[in-house]
């Protein structure tokens, strides 16, 4: 029995040797992820970096406004009705709801870079069973599944997000709109030309190629440095160090690489720390409200448009009297998209990136909560706009500006939750902050489609008050992030 007290002094005399080895010599200079990553600066590789996590938008705007397109075809091909239809996109905002805080859990305790790889190879396996769905229930399940997958796509952020530099993140990440907007147009213009030829199921194949050519390259991209020393791999991290200074032509710090490692790693406690308490909620609200936005504007402009040429003629517009088909009448009927569609949904896309300089600007020299709170008080008062009695030019102004405000909001708000948490838990605060996110897209389809055919200006109302909402939590967030260093921990 004595054995056993000795045993135990002996591995503590062990652990405290090993901490005594772990400690740089007094006076030897050392130097933490952060300090590396500012004084290597910008250069090549960030340029590829920028290029191949960007490009994750495109598979993930291809893939998230293909039922845009695709619900046309598959209500006429299986005699759909209209809420079998809203169910479609509900699903697969509910896929994405489920995964976003699953994945963002894991990606804090296993890494962004495998999370990232894994969510590839499974939106782009379902992707493709989806074009086999051989029924509607198939359809609906296997998007479900896609919008799971694509809801890792944001781990693409993060890693951008840890490596570059200070200065840089405000300018580098709002351009990553662009390749949201290149596969948004990307899908709309293919679908103009396949959709009408070879179908929706050839449309769904060749949609999921970009995220498949994607995984191919990942292997330029290396773990997070900030991931890995948060782990205690320390040589991981210097390795991917040393390989970006090289790559940039730069030289890296003096001294020998330290920092405190973290062993408890994405959890919801940590979330909830008093830290962090008051912004993590104000953050939820913010994502939930910018999406209830955002979808709403594209989920209405059908309604929007419709409304806007019954306003500017002197005569309700009259069906065509020959059309007494049997369709016409089917509460299911089909209502193929043809080329003045596909032109509107490309102009109002465009609007997207409009206001894409002036945000970056906000976020630069107002800070990311100023810029936030004036960008979601005008989308407030565009929603309002949009009562006033005006021409079918006027209309298509208005909606083009709503697009171009929701979008800065939502690239302001994703540089703000990606800064604001430490690494330990910042793929967690992605995940869950995309989860409210998709709570409020999945609301968004009702207001625009049920409540707005009931009540047009109470729908309106209800838009426009829940961005004032989110106006003033983004106005009070306790923290400002604009020139400050990424944490490591709380």
């Amino acid at each position: 029995m004595a054995t056993a007290p000795k045993e135990a002094e002996n591995a503590i005399s062990l652990e405290e040797i090993h901490m005594e080895r772990q400690e740089p010599p007094k006076g030897q200079k050392t130097f933490t992820v952060e300090e590396a990553v500012e004084t290597i600066g910008f250069g090549r590789f960030h340029i590829m970096l920028f290029l191949i996590m960007g490009s994750t938008g495109v598979a993930e705007a291809m893939e998230i406004m293909l039922i845009a397109v695709v619900s046309p075809l598959i209500r006429c091909e299986w005699q759909l009705q209209d809420w079998q239809v809203a169910l479609v996109t509900t699903m697969v905002f509910f896929g994405y709801m489920v995964f976003s805080i699953v994945l963002g859990l894991l990606a804090d305790r296993y890494g962004r870079w495998k999370i990232l790889l894994l969510s590839f190879l499974w939106a782009a396996y379902f992707s493709l069973l989806t074009s086999f769905a051989p029924s509607y229930i198939w359809f609906v399940f296997l998007r479900a599944m896609v919008g799971g997958g694509v809801s890792g796509h944001a781990q693409g952020l993060i890693i951008k997000t840890e490596f570059l530099p200070t200065k840089y993140r405000g300018y580098m990440l709002p351009l990553s709109q662009v390749f949201w907007l290149a596969g948004s147009l990307l899908i709309i213009g293919l679908a103009s030309v396949v959709n009408p030829t070879i179908g929706w199921r050839w449309l769904i194949r060749i949609a999921s190629i970009p995220g498949m050519l994607l995984i191919l390259v990942f292997k330029f991209i290396p773990e997070s440095a900030r991931y890995n020393i948060s782990t205690g791999n320390v040589a991981a991290a210097l390795a991917t160090l040393q390989r970006i200074a090289k790559t940039n032509g730069a030289a890296m710090p003096e001294g020998v690489l330290r920092e405190p490692t973290k062993e408890r790693r994405g959890r919801f406690k940590d979330l909830i720390h008093p830290k962090y308490l008051r912004t993590t909620l104000q953050i939820w609200i913010i994502w939930l409200g910018i999406a209830f936005a955002y979808y709403g504007v594209i989920l209405a402009s059908a309604e929007l448009l419709e409304r806007d040429l019954v306003c500017g003629s002197a005569a309700p517009p009259v069906q065509d009297p020959g059309d007494d088909s049997e369709e016409s009448r089917s509460p299911c009927h089909c209502h193929l998209f043809g080329p003045a569609a596909y032109q509107t949904m490309i102009i109002s896309t465009v609007g997207e990136i409009a206001l894409n300089p002036l945000n970056i600007i906000g976020i630069n020299f107002l800070g990311r909560r100023l810029s936030l709170c004036i960008t979601m008080g005008c989308t407030a008062l565009f929603f309002l706009l949009l009562n006033i009695c005006t021409s079918s030019t006027g209309m298509t102004g208005f909606l083009f500006m709503l697009r171009a405000l929701v979008s800065a909001n939502f690239n302001t708000i994703y540089i703000y939750t990606a800064e604001v948490y430490p690494t330990t838990m910042r793929a967690l605060g992605m995940g869950t902050s995309g989860s409210l996110c998709r709570v409020g897209a999945m609301v968004a389809p009702f207001i625009s489609q049920v409540l707005m055919s009931a009540s047009f200006i109470g729908a309106l109302c209800l838009f426009s008050s829940v961005c004032v909402v989110c106006a003033i939590s983004a106005f009070t967030l306790p923290i400002e992030t604009k020139g400050r260093a990424l944490q490591v921990c709380i």
